[in-house]
């Protein structure tokens, strides 16, 4: 047997940062739970591993799901960066589309990723034909790239009117700036973006270049962190759209890890959702200073290419679609000037956090109110630094929030609960019925370290008739590193009529799509077990301006393929037809998907299981409850019996997550080790 014995997940949230290790050599998995280092997130997931004492010179397998990214951007604590672009479109990042930070009034605030300063033009013209009506002037390239040098730019964009239908002059000036430029941090638009668009491609390759800096650092700090400790290869990094991709060659790229956190959550979902015969799936994941709520249908995750990170920041590159509001169970409650109790999106985070932690913290949170409740037990709560009494936790929440409410510790706990439910039910809502999904035909994934606190509750509201729990739901982005496979994603605009195409050019073009990200694929050297294709085609009716994603297999490859499945999609959507009007075909995307080697579900729910349920009760206590408070039977979630059904009210506690059962709800441990709660009153569709 190899010393390597290891597969490795550590995921770095707001919070805390999450470890699942799986022991080939036992069949057992390792479990670590440390907080977020937030100034240096390498300290937190070096910790991590020595927490599960899984040293680097035992893993054969790491991957890895980290903020950097998007915090990074987020919090503007990027590099600066210079930009060439096309004479006269120096400002295309800064007038965007007419829009305003505020829909009301003209307040609002616009900061763009590159300041004026530092965005320089160049003689060169393209027209949307590709076809060239400018030379590029090669000397002007060189003197701005000088300039921009000494300026103090240690990343530079070269974005170039209509380079997605011909590259020739980004890539030219792309080899004029490296003779110049004293790093590799350089990016073509064209190279990230692949679509037409100025404002948007140009915006997705000013924030990877923003970024590249950030991440490639922290990347190569882990790196030679590892190295040190035995680990002789290459780990993996999260992307957004749910795929995982070489730390060596993912800083070119860095663009495509923002949202890596909620990516991987989603994919564990997927993961779980296939092996336990759950495919449609509502992810609900609640952590500590955020939730993301996403859709899985079966067991693949919807992906969107336009997310746009903040106002006016549209990052057009394939990422999960998920939806992310300010509720964790580190939000903040607080009464504001109009006597209205705000739940967020203010969050204590890792530092000072929620009361209960003992870090300082006086604003109570959700995760505090949870505390009062006595849905959480104050002797098993991760990451306390100073413990302190239940006593002094309600006397703040009583001060802070009651008085001004005219309520008691538990009734202000309580409405805390009850605002910040409303405010996770709108963004559920937002996933599903806003865009055509009967929610009574999913299943509502609960994770996160929060997530399964609220899952019956948000489940009744929205007459979701069954709550799955994973075994592992407190570090299941953890797993979702652990179970992603390889992926790299390509779009091709084409923006021509259906009628104007043949299926040759369609199939064509699919073709080179997948031979760059097979070879991508190659050349990362990461083990799989096979390679394959995932198509799709953005389509609109001629004259609109809305387009609409259409998957796309064997039988609508083809012109006429394509034409039904569109029609179908827009049906679906909008319920109508209109075959009077031609349909165009705007982009061709194309994923390429190395898989990965499969994890056995079976040994996540690996433990010590109780002969009987009653044996899996470890005490009793009285909780709150939306009909009142009960004496409510508290068991290991690790010990209960495979299989066993019983009735709510019951908690059940675990290493990494506490889950709320209310009462009346029905609860089945599958074989798996996965939770199925049955919700009372609601159908099984």
């Amino acid at each position: 047997m190899s010393p390597r014995h290891l597969t490795v997940g550590i995921d770095v949230g707001g919070t805390f940062t999450d470890l699942l290790a799986i022991d080939h050599r036992t069949g057992t998995v390792r479990l670590a739970k440390v907080p977020t280092t937030v100034d240096n997130q390498a300290i937190g997931f070096m910790a991590a591993l020595a927490a599960a004492d899984a040293g680097p010179a035992a893993i054969q397998a790491l991957v890895h799901g980290t903020t950097t990214t998007t915090n990074a951007m987020l919090e503007r604590k990027i590099a600066r960066v210079g930009l060439i672009t096309t004479k006269g479109f120096r400002d295309v990042l800064e007038l965007g589309r007419r829009t305003r930070p505020q829909p009301y009034g003209l307040r609002g605030t616009f900061d763009p990723v590159i300041e004026r300063q530092y965005r320089l033009e160049v003689p060169e013209r393209l027209d949307a034909a590709g076809q060239v009506l400018v030379p590029l002037d090669e000397d002007a390239v060189r003197a701005a790239a000088r300039q921009l040098a000494d300026a103090g730019c240690e990343a530079v964009v070269i974005h170039f009117l209509h380079s997605y239908i011909n590259p020739a002059h980004e890539k030219r000036a792309r080899e004029i700036v490296a003779a110049e430029w004293p790093n590799g941090y350089i990016t073509a638009g064209h190279e990230i973006l692949s679509e037409y668009r100025e404002y948007e491609r140009g915006v997705t390759a000013a924030v990877n270049a923003a970024v590249q800096p950030v991440l490639d650092r922290y990347l190569a700090r882990l790196r030679t962190e590892l190295a040190a400790q035995g680990f002789d290869r290459d780990f993996l990094v999260m992307q957004g759209n749910g795929g995982t991709a070489s730390s060596q060659w993912i800083a070119r790229t860095a663009v495509n890890t923002v949202m890596s956190g909620p990516a991987s959550g989603v994919m564990a979902a997927a993961w779980t959702g296939r092996t336990s015969g759950h495919p449609q799936l509502i992810t609900y994941d609640m952590g500590g200073t955020s939730t993301d709520v996403g859709l899985i249908e079966n067991a693949v995750p919807s992906v969107s290419g336009e997310l746009e990170l903040e106002y006016a920041l549209p990052i057009h590159v394939p990422m999960v679609d998920v939806h992310t509001i300010g509720a964790g169970g580190g939000s903040i409650a607080a009464v504001d000037a109009a006597g209205m109790l705000r739940v967020g999106p203010e969050s204590a985070g890792a530092r000072p956090g929620p009361i209960c932690y003992g870090r300082g913290g006086t604003e109570p949170t959700i995760t505090d109110a949870n505390l009062v409740l006595g849905r959480l037990n104050p002797d098993r709560l991760l990451g306390v630094d100073n413990k302190v009494t239940l006593d002094h936790v309600r006397a703040l929440v009583e001060e802070k929030v009651g008085r001004r409410l005219g309520l008691d510790a538990e009734g202000a706990a309580a409405a805390i609960l009850r605002v910040a439910n409303d405010r996770m039910a709108g963004a559920i809502r937002l996933v599903s019925l806003s865009r055509g999904h009967d929610p009574r035909d999913f299943a509502l994934f609960a994770f996160g370290g929060a997530g399964p606190l609220h899952a019956t509750a948000l489940a009744r509201e929205l007459s979701i008739p069954t709550v799955l729990v994973p075994a592992r739901p407190g570090i299941t982005n953890a797993l979702g590193c652990v179970v992603a496979d390889l992926r790299h994603d390509y779009v091709r605009t084409i923006n021509k009529p259906l009628s104007a195409l043949d299926d040759a050019a369609i199939a064509r073009a699919y073709a080179e799509q997948a031979a760059q990200g097979e070879e991508t694929i190659r050349k990362e050297g990461v083990p799989v077990t096979e390679l394959r294709r995932v198509l799709s085609a953005d389509m609109q009716f001629q004259g609109q301006s809305h387009i609409l994603s259409v998957a796309v297999d064997k039988e609508t490859i083809g012109v006429d393929g394509l034409r039904k499945a569109f029609a179908a999609a827009y049906f679906r959507r909008f319920g109508i037809e209109l075959p009077e009007i031609p349909p165009v075909l705007v982009n061709l995307h194309t994923a390429v998907i190395g898989v990965r080697p499969e994890i056995s579900p079976a040994v996540l729910a690996a433990s010590a299981r109780a002969p009987t349920l009653k044996d899996a009760q470890v005490g009793q206590r009285r909780v709150w409850f939306t009909d009142g408070w009960h004496d409510t039977p508290v068991y290991a979630r690790d010990r209960l019996p495979l299989e066993a059904t019983f009735e709510g009210p019951a908690i059940l506690e675990q290493l990494d997550c506490t889950t709320v059962v209310e009462p009346g709800d029905r609860v089945r441990l599958d074989g798996l080790g996965n939770l199925l709660v049955s919700i009372m009153g609601q159908s099984q569709k």
